[in-house]
């Protein structure tokens, strides 16, 4: 009897598993150590004091201070936050603007456009056809009438990286407060706010192997804010709500994790992002290889084939034990093409015929030769159904 191959997993944008370490270091605080960090007896004081090691632990991650570290839910919460919390504390003061990109998670997007409806005014900046922000745009956008820009360093659908660092300077030059959602970024790219002079920055735990529902947001001394959550004093009263200390300490550890192997892992997971490219592209000549020509964060490979559609690709993909997305988990389901690939002038065609394979440390040689082996005799398939 022939035996299944083992699965493969390709959407490592989308979630990560749980790291055996994360889940250890979490264990002690859905057991024995329980305690309510709020509360003054002796369960409340060991809950208070792992809370401040998992904050300190994180801050150094970022090269932050403490008390700049805020825990949160997830990356859309701390998009939500970054833009909506610093605009509510400016727009009195004559910073009635935000400027984004059309590239961002919709997070960010829906955070702007709520923004808009509240009578402030939403700018969305140009990017070229890689996805990459375009200076003349910026200069144009990010005056002295804005409360924040928000710009993604690595995008979730084409990994490209924009240069966040330089943008976040010259916003600074202009005494604007610069967000940058590092969801796909941490972890991948070096990130230090001592000398990147960012003022927000969000990150989510799920992404790096930390548990769904935790991520965090870097808020830069000084800057202003306005509280999403209120209630409690909890968290220097920027965000109310008891704390999730056990997944606090779960993202504390990954992100120490991911840091400490960033650099080995860039390595391996662009060599076999590469690989893959290499070998698709020489079994199919006419894919297409989204944002190919700038620079991206090398665990996500976008790519499109003329004349399939993305929807039957990844049930057939499914079908074979190799589990990719069309793009985005957020859009999951939706009929339009994604927002991202519209932005770059992507055909709606080509669009949606767009796969995102996506690689962590869990993925492997084999797993680049299996998709390499699989993915162009699917693209004959489809082709030739398409014909019939």
């Amino acid at each position: 009897m022939v035996m299944a191959q083992p699965p493969i997993y390709l959407d490592n944008a989308a979630t990560t598993p749980v790291r055996e370490e994360v889940f250890e270091a979490m264990r002690p605080f859905f057991g024995p150590k329980f305690g309510n960090p709020s509360s003054i007896h002796s369960f409340g004081r060991e809950a208070r004091a792992a809370l401040d090691e998992a904050r300190e632990r994180l801050a150094t991650c970022l090269g932050a201070h403490p008390d700049e570290v805020s825990f949160n839910s997830c990356g859309t919460e701390g998009d939500n936050t970054a833009v909506l919390c610093l605009w509510r504390a400016m727009r009195d003061s004559g910073r009635n603007a935000v400027v984004t990109t059309p590239i961002e998670h919709k997070a960010v997007l829906a955070a702007a456009h709520e923004v808009a409806h509240e009578g402030g005014e939403e700018r969305i900046l140009d990017v070229d056809s890689d996805g990459v922000v375009v200076d003349e745009s910026f200069d144009e956008h990010v005056r002295d009438d804005v409360a924040v820009t928000s710009v993604m360093w690595v995008n979730n659908e084409t990994g490209v990286i924009q240069d966040i660092p330089a943008l976040a300077q010259r916003a600074k030059q202009r005494g604007v407060a610069f967000h940058t959602d590092a969801v796909q970024a941490f972890g991948k790219v070096a990130i230090d706010a001592r000398t990147q002079p960012f003022d927000l920055l969000s990150i989510s735990g799920h992404k790096i192997g930390a548990p769904k529902g935790i991520g965090a947001l870097f808020i830069r001394r000084g800057t202003a804010f306005e509280p999403l959550i209120r209630g409690g004093s909890q968290d220097r009263g920027r965000r109310a709500g008891t704390e999730n200390l056990a997944y606090v300490v779960g993202l504390a550890t990954a992100a120490e994790l991911a840091v400490a192997e960033r650099e080995q892992h860039w390595k391996e997971t662009e060599h076999m992002r590469d690989r893959l490219q290499a070998l698709l592209l020489a079994a199919i000549p006419d894919a297409v290889v989204h944002s190919r020509g700038a620079r991206r964060a090398p665990h996500v490979l976008n790519i499109s084939v003329p004349g399939t559609d993305n929807e039957s690709m990844l049930m057939a993909l499914d079908l074979r034990g190799i589990a990719c997305s069309g793009g985005s988990a957020c859009q999951s389901g939706s009929v339009t093409p994604s927002h991202v690939l519209s932005a770059l002038g992507v055909a709606p065609a080509l669009a949606n015929a767009a796969v995102r394979m996506s690689f962590g440390p869990i993925n492997t040689e084999a797993d680049v030769d299996r998709v390499a082996e699989v993915f162009p005799k699917l693209v004959a398939k489809a082709r030739s159904m398409a014909a019939a």
